[in-house]
């Protein structure tokens, strides 16, 4: 198997950050249907296609992604820019991938708020809805995959109650991540061995301590630093929420909505986020049209910090994680830990199912109605998200 080692940040790289732009750039314009999808586009054009990797070596790192806490799919996209032309091939990646939809969210509520459409406008109201069964199609997935056993079932539902009856949301959120990891050390079990290799030392691991450090760093710093002003209040926000999410995709809902109470409507962020199932790319870029609407600190600005925030997280522990990470997947306490906080991720999108999906998206008997035809046309016909979105939109507007 390819490895994973130091040698990402200091080897010769095969690529350059030019060639690496121009092969994410068609699918930052075409990969729709969420984080699983997007691996299997990627497997397409890189393993398929290009051969820039074996599909050893592409599983390994879609392995190493999906045990970090970030945005999956597009921390796939960072490492495989990383091997391919080093630090610049890396924000190649990202820029490409990611840059498409989140101009098209940024520009969303740009648009939104200068329309002064209200939160009762119509198509908002089927927006809403198709939110609705977005989420609930994403939690009924995620539980068959994750919460599958009695002793996760268990988890995530202690996960549910412990938020839905938390005083504060955002704390409970946390409380039930690390609980959740608790839990999972010493109830689960992983089909896994403790046979590791030393990780290698060297240039690559001195990048990897710093960029470890520095997400701690930020994590721990930026709450402290957000009194100095709106514009650090958001970036600390997003930042943190970018840090703490697992499996990426629509588990980053529930900690997005605690964290822009206050900056935010529910009525727009829900809107906002049946928009971005119909994008393509990362569903993360969803924070680009939160930080352009969010108050005081919004439009252009608050789109640009409010993105680079919740991406810059996962982009440090790819780069902190990977000369160690054929150590630590063959740890059996941390798959375990894993299997938990990934149990308490279930219970967190359960939450955010009932408080602010459900209860904020469905206002009336003909929305309940719409959000069952979309849940039935994503779980049952596999209609892809972007055409339920459209589609609810303009139903919304006519009927709703």
């Amino acid at each position: 198997m390819d490895s994973l080692s130091g040698k990402a940040g200091r080897a010769r790289h095969p690529g350059t950050a030019a060639e690496v732009f121009g092969a994410f750039l068609p699918l930052g314009f075409t990969a729709f249907g969420g984080p699983v999808a997007h691996l299997g586009f990627f497997r397409t054009a890189f393993v398929e296609r290009r051969r820039w990797l074996s599909d050893a070596a592409y599983a390994d790192l879609v392995a190493l992604c999906q045990f970090l806490p970030g945005p999956a799919s597009s921390q796939v996209g960072m490492a495989l820019g990383l091997q391919r032309a080093g630090y610049l091939g890396m924000a190649a990646a990202w820029t490409a991938f990611t840059l498409p939809s989140a101009i098209a969210m940024a520009l969303f509520g740009l648009l939104l708020g200068a329309s002064g459409a209200g939160e009762g406008a119509s198509w908002l109201l089927g927006l809403k809805a198709a939110a609705v069964a977005v989420v609930a199609n994403a939690l009924l997935g995620m539980a068959a995959s994750l919460a599958a056993t009695r002793t996760r079932a268990s988890i995530a539902a202690l996960a549910t109650i412990i938020v839905l009856l938390a005083p504060d949301r955002v704390a409970g959120q946390l409380a039930v991540i690390v609980l959740g990891g608790i839990a999972g050390l010493f109830l689960t079990d992983a089909d896994t061995t403790d046979e590791a290799a030393a990780p290698e030392k060297g240039k690559g691991s001195a990048v990897a301590f710093v960029c470890l450090g520095l997400f701690f760093l930020l994590l721990i710093g930026l709450p402290v630093l957000a009194a100095l002003g709106p514009g650090v209040d958001l970036f600390a926000g997003f930042y943190r929420a970018g840090a703490l999410v697992f499996g990426g995709g629509h588990v980053v809902l529930p900690l997005l909505e605690g964290e822009v109470r206050g900056m935010v409507g529910q009525g727009a962020f829900l809107a906002g986020y049946g928009a971005a199932q119909a994008m393509p790319g990362p569903l993360f870029t969803f924070a680009a049209y939160l930080g352009a609407v969010a108050q005081p600190f919004g439009g252009v600005a608050g789109a640009a910090v409010a993105l680079v925030a919740i991406f810059l997280p996962g982009a440090l522990l790819v780069l902190g994680v990977m000369p160690f990470w054929e150590s630590l997947r063959r740890r059996r306490w941390a798959r375990r830990i894993l299997a938990g906080v990934n149990a308490a991720v279930v219970g967190l999108l359960a939450a955010a199912f009932y408080d602010p999906v459900f209860l904020r998206g469905i206002g009336s008997e003909a929305a309940l109605a719409l959000a069952i035809a979309a849940f039935i046309a994503l779980r049952h016909w596999s209609a892809p998200p972007w055409a339920v979105v459209v589609a609810s939109g303009a139903i919304g507007a006519a009927v709703l």
